[in-house]
């Protein structure tokens, strides 16, 4: 497996893509650069018949970090809800995980390597801690 952007021990022998985004830089060409790997590393995984997780901060995608961040925690959820549609009929699993900031990383590894079993969930959004109750979210 191939993590990037993500902090921790993700690597392992097992196929799939870990893609985490924090810490973007509050301009545009700082969003377009993370969103372009994202694209890229996806597109690598499909190939490659992988499955694919993203990792984003549960304040990022409501909006606590900035512009930035925001933009890209919504776009990584875009891109895989539309990428899950899309793989669905071949069996390739892509999923989102939002994390609080005081979630284990040993349980976000274990949420990760659910996410990534090809007879699990497909195109879905899990959030991981209470950050997100009681919040409006698309």
């Amino acid at each position: 497996m191939r993590a990037v952007g993500i902090d921790g021990d993700y690597e392992s022998n097992e196929p799939g893509l870990v893609f985490g985004a924090t810490g973007i830089a509050d301009d545009w060409p700082s969003i377009r650069s993370v969103l372009l790997e994202a694209f890229r590393l996806t597109q690598l995984a499909v190939v490659a018949v992988e499955p694919i997780v993203y990792v984003v901060s549960s304040d990022d995608l409501l909006g606590r970090n900035g512009a930035a961040s925001a933009a890209v925690a919504a776009g990584l959820v875009s891109a895989g809800r539309t990428a899950g549609i899309e793989l669905a009929n071949v069996g390739l699993p892509i999923n989102v995980i939002a994390i609080d900031d005081e979630i284990p990383g040993d349980q976000v590894k274990r949420w990760v390597q659910r996410m990534l079993e090809a007879d699990g969930a497909q195109g879905e959004l899990i959030h991981l801690g209470p950050g997100h109750l009681g919040k409006a979210l698309g």
